[in-house]
């Protein structure tokens, strides 16, 4: 079956719904499909909890935002894409509130803003610690005032439909009847999220499998730096639920096994407010060096709020104390909380300019999905969900702009007729003796163990290995369910697909980037490589395994100098 929308958006959180709010506004004569394999408030986006940051204040200024951002990326953001998003970030703060975002307020009214790491002023606008799910529910029921926007949920986008260097639509499984259905579009923006469920340890909810960065991968769009992923210091033991970083910036301690706030030796001016990729490495440090406790699921630290008291708790944190009593049995008021270094957020992505343009006309993508860059090798907290608001704004202004510039591209029947014979003659009629959650688990655990916050050489190249067999094993999967409605079989085979060529994107950059930069360390090559290394990282697809290119990270207006916290 074939519909057709001006403009196609694949994924429906934060991005995706800001997207479909910015197209929708650009113009009422285009009509846009909201494509989710969920309902949008599942997505992942609500479960983003500390701050969205903006310089809002007296004091603070877009600059001081931009430099904190630069910096924190260990210099691999584009300056000039960096400087653009901080310029919009207060505007998309203002928005949501005139929208109905129930932002956290001072005592006089103002938006308060709580402190984050590697920020050198108070600019994370929050909404107690339940930021996204607010931002979701705000974006939603804004969007429900557009008649053009149309919405598709529980559809499963598998492939991308593009000729002559020009999108033409996508195609997708209708999960509800197994139909695969063609969505006829003169733009179309990815914006699916990251890809966190490569690891086994991670904060991400179970459907953030990374389909939309596979499908433009396979489609011939590059990726970009995927191999720097975000390890969280505080997910909360043994679930990987995140534990906010507003819960240091409210005032919290790290405490090793001696009681001491062992982060004054590794950043003596930020302490647990240093950035992320800091945190997490002298965390693992210090559980390396035997300063960690042994618990039934690992070694872990301990996040301290006690100090808080019970009153402020449930203001600021009211999400993390029901989270640590239900999944931990631990009361923060009471008891630290155990954590560790935890899979966060993939810093990588799609390849696009500061105008989320992909390299194919009339693609777009935004979001985690996206690497415009702004994050570099390391992002800052806070900086995930205004991205997302402020590059889905561009995104579905620009997808409309072109919409309204140009005519339905036709889809090939061929095309159409293949990419169902793959689903439907090839996947689903599989009976090897490879069981699929076999396989997802080896990934994670090889991803875990190989490709973690400490990396070297010889960790990555057996990584490598696994992953590629991996890959062959998958050919000889089985699923049993040989049926078209709701086959949640078929559809984990797809993603697991998805996050196996992904894998292999990830583990073959770390290998070639020999330096350590941000969230990428390489313990054989512990120092920081501007001569050889200051460029972005470009992996394109090939049947044998990613093609890799380079290409040079935009530099304005501030230097690389040493990264001092």
């Amino acid at each position: 079956m074939i519909v057709q929308h001006d403009v196609t958006i694949i994924g429906a959180g934060l991005a995706g719904l800001r997207a479909s709010i910015g197209a929708a506004e650009k113009s009422d004569r285009i009509s846009i499909a909201l494509v989710s394999k969920i309902y949008p408030l599942r997505s992942h986006s609500v479960c983003a909890e500390g701050g969205t940051g903006a310089a809002l204040r007296e004091g603070d200024s877009v600059e001081l935002h931009s430099w904190d951002t630069v910096k924190g990326s260990d210099f691999l953001g584009d300056q000039d894409a960096i400087e653009f998003f901080c310029s919009i970030a207060p505007r998309e703060v203002i928005l949501l509130e005139h929208w109905g975002c129930p932002w956290s307020r001072t005592e006089n009214g103002m938006l308060d803003q709580r402190p984050f790491g590697g920020h050198s002023f108070p600019r994370a606008c929050y909404a107690a610690d339940r930021t996204g799910f607010h931002e979701m529910h705000t974006l939603y029921e804004r969007s429900l005032m557009y008649d053009n926007i149309e919405r598709y949920s529980e559809y499963f986008v598998t492939s991308l439909i593009i000729e002559d260097n020009r999108v033409r639509g996508v195609t997708a499984i209708d999960l509800r009847t197994g139909e695969l259905m063609v969505f006829q579009s003169k733009a179309v923006i990815i914006a699916t999220g990251g890809a966190g469920r490569l690891y086994e340890f991670t904060t991400y909810s179970h459907t953030v499998t990374g389909d939309g960065m596979a499908i433009a991968y396979r489609a011939g769009i590059p990726l970009k730096d995927m191999e720097f992923f975000q390890f969280h210091p505080t997910g909360l033991l043994p679930s990987g639920i995140l534990i906010t970083e507003g819960a240091r910036g409210e005032g919290g301690y790290l405490l090793n096994n001696r009681n001491e706030r062992f982060m004054e030796r590794y950043a003596p001016e930020k302490m647990e407010l240093a950035p992320r990729d800091i945190v997490s490495r002298s965390m693992m440090t210090e559980i390396n060096e035997g300063r960690g406790f042994e618990g039934p699921y690992g070694q872990y630290l301990l996040l301290d709020l006690r100090h808080l008291g019970e009153e402020k708790i449930n203001e600021k944190l009211p999400l993390i104390r029901e989270a640590s009593i239900k999944f931990s049995g631990v009361d923060p008021v009471e008891e630290p909380i155990p954590v560790r270094p935890v899979a966060h957020y993939t810093m990588g992505g799609i390849h696009t300019n500061m105008y989320t343009e992909t390299p194919v006309k009339g693609l777009y993508s935004a979001g985690e999905a996206a690497c415009v860059s702004i994050h570099g090798a390391n992002r800052l907290g806070t900086n995930s969900t205004m991205e997302c608001l402020v590059f889905g704004g561009v995104a579905g202004e620009r997808a409309a702009e072109f919409a309204l510039g140009n005519d339905f591209a036709p889809v090939s029947s061929d095309y159409v007729k293949e990419e169902e014979r793959r689903l439907f003659d090839d996947l689903l009629s599989r009976n090897g003796d490879e069981r699929i959650s076999v396989i997802r688990d080896e990934m994670r655990s090889t991803m875990e163990r190989h490709v973690g916050i400490f990396r070297n050489g010889e960790d990555l190249k057996t990584g490598l290995r696994k992953i590629q067999e991996l890959k062959e094993r998958f050919k000889n999967i089985s699923i049993t369910d040989k049926g078209r409605s709701f086959n949640t079989e078929l559809t984990h085979a797809l993603e697991v697909d998805f996050m196996l060529d992904l894998a292999e994107v990830v583990v073959s950059g770390a290998l070639l980037r020999e330096e350590s930069r941000g969230a990428h360390y390489r313990t054989d090559f512990p120092k920081r490589d501007d001569k050889k290394w200051l460029k972005h990282t470009l992996a394109y697809y090939t049947p044998e395994g990613p093609k890799f290119d380079y290409i040079p990270v935009t530099i304005t207006k501030w230097k690389p100098v040493e990264r001092k916290y």
